[in-house]
């Protein structure tokens, strides 16, 4: 890795602080070279990606792991005000939900979404991360 390498860039968007610490450090041991940032509900994450997309679109996250259940705005919510705003119009970043629901009603209402890459439950581990990750860059 040359000191060019841009570090993958990933937005976590989940209400729940110590889900999002172990996630965190999961992410980091699964893949070295990351910058990760946490948002508690959708209604931040928007206010951070609008003012990213304001400074610097190149910089919008890489990836965005979603959450359903969230207070203040849930991961549906998040969706439906990332397309009426038209952040990333060029769709740098990849959503994923992250969700420890096993509804398939949410599945499929996951997969409606053409922003939403997939569905991954609940618990994250290193093996689930790697595989979403190289999975990811063969597409």
């Amino acid at each position: 890795m040359t000191s060019t390498t841009k570090p993958i860039s990933i937005l976590l968007v989940d209400d729940d602080e110590i889900n999002n610490f172990i996630s965190i450090k999961l992410i980091k041991k699964a893949l070295i070279y990351t910058e990760i940032t946490a948002c508690l509900d959708g209604s931040y994450a928007i206010n951070e990606l609008l003012d990213i997309q304001e400074r610097n679109p190149e910089d919008l996250p890489d990836y965005i792991l979603l959450d359903i259940n969230m207070p203040i705005m849930n991961g549906w919510e998040f969706l439906d005000e990332y397309k009426r705003l038209g952040i990333d119009p060029l769709g740098k970043s990849k959503i994923f939900i992250i969700s420890s629901s096993v509804f398939s009603n949410d599945i499929n209402k996951a997969k409606s979404y053409d922003l939403v890459k997939d569905f991954i439950s609940k618990p994250l581990n290193v093996d689930k991360i790697k595989e979403l990750f190289v999975v990811e860059k063969t597409i």
